[in-house]
């Protein structure tokens, strides 16, 4: 029986998709659902610590330089905070418990940690169909979940005629389970 349902979060359209499907889910079968987001700060999206190079070392700066980091980084953080209960308050509006962490790490072993130690009995996550040959040398969070989660993992595919992505099918569930 699946009790907690586990939903990474990001402000992604495949992370929309995943919550929807994990919201179904969960509204079926009287689930709860853990909505996660992991702060990386190596994503290119994250702000960049400032460091100045001199002589083939890099050093950490201070003053107004790392206070405009420090900034930027609490408005990266309360972005996806804001996120996180909007997505909380949806799915409490159709009678799904929910609560929600943020944490901040590698995104993929972040979420096998936290699913780990809150019991998790599926994770459902999005996948950005990212084809680039970086993204392939990366890997995906959603690749790394199949193969390391503590627990059964359910993949959502990009939708046909989204601009975001060059997939051509229509939308798939793909599940993959734990032995």
């Amino acid at each position: 029986m699946l009790n907690k349902i586990l939903v990474a979060i990001d402000d992604s359209a495949a992370s929309d998709w995943a919550f929807e499907t994990a919201l179904e889910m969960a509204k079926s079968l009287e689930a709860s659902l853990l909505l996660v987001h992991v702060l990386d700060a190596f994503s290119p999206t994250s702000p960049k610590h400032p460091s100045l190079l001199v002589e083939s070392f890099s050093m950490d700066t201070e003053g107004p330089a790392q206070q405009a980091y420090e900034q930027e980084w609490q408005q990266f953080t309360n972005r996806y905070d804001t996120l996180l209960k909007q997505k909380q308050s949806d799915a409490e509006a159709v009678g799904v418990t929910s609560t929600y962490v943020q944490t901040q790490g590698i995104p993929g072993r972040a979420i096998c940690e936290i699913a780990k130690v809150n019991n998790i009995d599926l994770i459902v996550v999005g996948n950005h169909d990212r084809t680039n040959q970086k993204d392939l040398d990366n890997g995906s969070v959603s690749n790394y979940l199949v193969h390391h989660a503590p627990c059964s993992v359910t993949v959502i595919h990009p939708k046909a005629g989204q601009a975001d992505f060059s997939q051509t099918e229509d939308s798939r569930l793909v599940s993959a389970g734990r032995a």
